[in-house]
């Protein structure tokens, strides 16, 4: 059973531009955050992994804006984002449904970057109710570093088995208060890169700290950094 479906325009691999446009979509949303969601965050979880940081840094940003409708700029991470799909190839991602078991069709002939950009143009165009649960689920995906199987599916729904990878001392919810992150939140990858690194700033002896109590402290934040970029 089709449960989402999305079609991304983009330019074919020997064109001089880059452009990305969107074709036809089927993205329910209810019940929220909906199936439609879910395929536009898994499409990002397969693909963000393989850009490099200043691409993933840029989408992170990017996200941001869409969420918060501020006006973007084109281009935007090397890529136009237009309405006309005259002369572009397309590519289709499905989410399928077999009894209670959920499947990804991702479809892989296309660069990766046009297809991560077109999913999170779309879920711009979700309703306004829509909007919050949908991107919460694309901030999640940026931080995905595994392969795009059912892992992912259970990782963006909330299995906790599947991205609770080390133990002790805690989990998400004690990794995001070591970070000072509000309990709950979804920080964008390059957030929680960022505050790692000032807080390790801090915390070393180098520039200032105290020696005593500096080498647990930072061991605290290199485990909360991993459990939430999931490495």
């Amino acid at each position: 059973m089709l449960l989402a479906e999305i079609e991304i325009r983009h330019s074919r691999a020997v064109a001089p531009t880059r452009r990305i446009a969107l074709g036809q979509l089927y993205l329910p949303t209810e019940p929220a955050p909906g199936f439609g969601p879910l395929l536009l965050a898994a499409v990002v979880g397969a693909g963000a992994n393989l850009l490099d940081d200043e691409l993933r840094d840029g989408l992170d940003r990017l996200i941001g804006d869409l969420e918060a409708g501020r006006h973007v700029a084109q281009p935007r991470l090397r890529h136009r984002f237009q309405t006309d799909v005259v002369g572009l190839d397309r590519s289709r991602h499905r989410l399928t449904g077999h009894g209670e078991a959920l499947e990804l069709d991702l479809d892989g002939h296309g660069a990766v970057l046009p297809q991560v950009l077109g999913v999170v143009y779309a879920a711009a165009r979700l309703t306004y109710t829509a909007r919050s649960a949908a991107f919460r689920l694309l901030r999640r995906a940026t931080r995905w570093e595994g392969e795009a199987d059912e892992r992912l599916l259970q990782y963006l729904t909330g299995d906790e088995a599947a991205f609770r990878r080390w133990p002790a001392p805690g989990d998400e919810g004690w990794a995001l208060r070591v970070l000072g992150f509000p309990t709950g939140t979804e920080p964008a990858r390059s957030d929680i890169l960022t505050r790692f690194r000032d807080l390790v700033r801090v915390a070393h002896p180098d520039h200032g700290a105290e020696a005593e109590g500096a080498g647990q402290r930072i061991h605290q934040l290199t485990e909360a950094k991993r459990i939430l970029v999931t490495e």
